[in-house]
């Protein structure tokens, strides 16, 4: 695997969160088996207590460091576990329902050995038919729940000013690295020395919006954030979550609660109680809807 000029050898660790999406974890790693078999990189999945013969992975893909949980820790827990035991100078996060698209690891690589201040890396992350996911994105504001990428206001008014100020990947030429306020962890890439500045996610976050909660901290220890077109992921919309989509909701909406509270400053928390009551109303509101779908549709 050539970075530019440079033959790098074991620079970066690949950290795969499985809950139950075993089948799921095993495409992701064919997707980039040719570099696992030549050990440019190592894989470390975390494995949330799961039912569905997680053994298959070891048995697959021998060099992969496999971990089973006790009970579901979470996204941002597993995630930490991983990131003390392994040591690479980058650290590519995958949710399981990804597939690394050719290219991937020598791109967004070699801009990161270009670009020192760059902390984390977020790549064009693809729908299954090739458009493009808005995984690169604003801080989020009280508008961000009416104009979010699934909202309903989005879908009637796909492209509205406010929708296109908020998914910044929706801007972007699909060529030039662009600076964002945060970029989704189904993948990202993250410098090794920004976590030791920074440190790991945050625990408190169950799952959802601890990558944006990170990127923030990135920010505010001088770190940036890029969107990384060049670099691409397939991601399969919600597989992961879908087993059991009621729950993501709540995770979700209750996540966004935590990530509001934690940045709102003391000013800004005199709107806790409306907030929660907002965040409330629209997690009813959503539920019903995902009822009269198959699956639901959260996505990271």
């Amino acid at each position: 695997m050539t970075f530019g000029v440079l033959m790098l050898t074991h620079m970066l660790d690949v950290i795969i969160v499985n809950f139950k999406s075993t089948r799921w974890v095993l495409s992701c790693l064919d997707s980039f088996r040719g570099e696992i078999s030549r050990q440019d990189v190592k894989v470390f999945v975390q494995d949330n207590c799961s039912d569905d013969e997680v053994e298959r992975i070891k048995t697959l893909f021998p060099e992969a460091f496999v971990s089973i949980n006790a009970a579901n820790i979470g996204f941002a827990r597993a995630v930490n576990r991983a990131l003390a035991t392994s040591e690479s100078p980058y650290v590519v996060i995958l949710n399981p329902d990804t597939l690394v698209l050719d290219g991937f690891f020598s791109s967004a690589l070699g801009y990161m050995e270009r670009n020192h201040e760059v902390g984390v890396l977020g790549p064009a992350v693809l729908n299954d038919d090739g458009t493009v996911q808005g995984s690169a994105r604003a801080f989020p504001t009280f508008l961000t729940g009416l104009f979010g990428r699934n909202s309903p206001l989005t879908k009637l008014l796909p492209g509205n000013a406010i929708t296109r100020t908020n998914i910044a990947s929706e801007r972007s030429d699909g060529k030039t690295p662009t600076e964002v306020d945060w970029v989704s962890g189904a993948c990202m890439v993250v410098r090794r020395k920004a976590i030791a500045e920074v440190g790991p996610l945050d625990p408190r976050f169950f799952v959802y919006w601890e990558d944006a909660d990170w990127c923030r901290r990135m920010w505010k220890k001088g770190w940036k954030v890029v969107y990384f077109p060049p670099a691409k992921v397939l991601h399969h919309v919600g597989a992961s979550s879908s087993t059991r989509p009621v729950r993501s909701l709540y995770q979700f909406h209750k996540s966004s609660y935590k990530l509001f509270y934690k940045h709102a400053g003391a000013p800004g928390r005199i709107l806790s109680p409306l907030v929660a009551f907002v965040l409330a109303l629209r997690f009813g509101l959503v539920a019903m809807s995902s009822a009269l779908r198959p699956h639901g549709n959260n996505e990271r």
